[in-house]
């Protein structure tokens, strides 16, 4: 009896071990595979958040704009943007004007332009002529420019500039709209890029990105 005890004994501790190794098994491969899970997620997210935020920059202009006025502002986003492509010049869109007949509703533009634009593109408008939307109690507020924050798609209009440095100002909207399809939302710096322009021209003041929008920027893989 002490003998078939003694084996039973055995047995059993053998039993014991097998079934804990194999819980610690499946609690390891249970860790590593969820650990897996996390960091292919993870990058995943990372590379849709480039994508959605910079992606392929097209410059799209309007039929009034000058090719002198293109090729400056291809000069300057080529410096921000990894990949930039110039579209021929297009037509307004039809019902694209305000009641009086006087500006072009930029958000019907904007609207527009997202229509045009495929996955992983960033599309900017560029125009001379007079463009508004609705601000406030504001039905038709003219504007430099306007970009929804975020979005695939901007405008920016020449039409308020005055001064010999219009191209310099006028590149200085199309980053801004830019900017605000990034997700970057006005910035309290007065020498930012970013800053609200209230409805008059500080662009002479704005020297560049502050350090939380340019990290931002950056980050959204601007080349700053």
């Amino acid at each position: 009896m002490r003998s078939f005890s003694g084996i039973n004994n055995m047995k059993w501790i053998m039993y014991s071990l097998n079934c804990i190794i194999s819980l610690v098994v499946g609690m390891l491969l249970l860790s590593c595979t969820s650990g897996m899970g996390y960091e292919k997620k993870k990058q995943t997210n990372n590379s849709n958040v480039l994508v959605e935020n910079q992606g392929i920059l097209i410059i799209q202009p309007f039929a009034d704009i000058s090719e002198l006025e293109i090729k400056y502002i291809e000069k300057g986003l080529r410096k921000l943007f990894k990949q930039v492509r110039v579209k021929r010049a297009i037509k307004f869109p039809d019902n694209s004007m305000n009641a009086a007949k006087t500006r072009y509703r930029a958000e019907l533009l904007i609207s527009y332009l997202r229509k045009r634009s495929r996955i992983g593109e960033v599309t900017i408008g560029l125009t001379k002529r007079d463009i508004s939307t609705k601000k406030g109690v504001h039905s038709d507020w003219g504007v430099f420019g306007l970009g929804y924050c975020p979005g695939n798609a901007c405008i920016a209009s020449m039409y308020r500039l005055k001064g010999e440095n219009r191209s310099e100002k006028f590149l200085k909207i199309a980053i801004h709209e830019l900017g605000h399809t990034q997700g970057l939302k006005h910035c309290p710096d007065n020498s930012c890029i970013m800053r609200d322009a209230r409805g008059k021209d500080h662009l002479d003041e704005e020297t560049g990105f502050c350090e939380l929008c340019k990290g931002l920027l950056i980050e959204a893989g601007w080349v700053l």
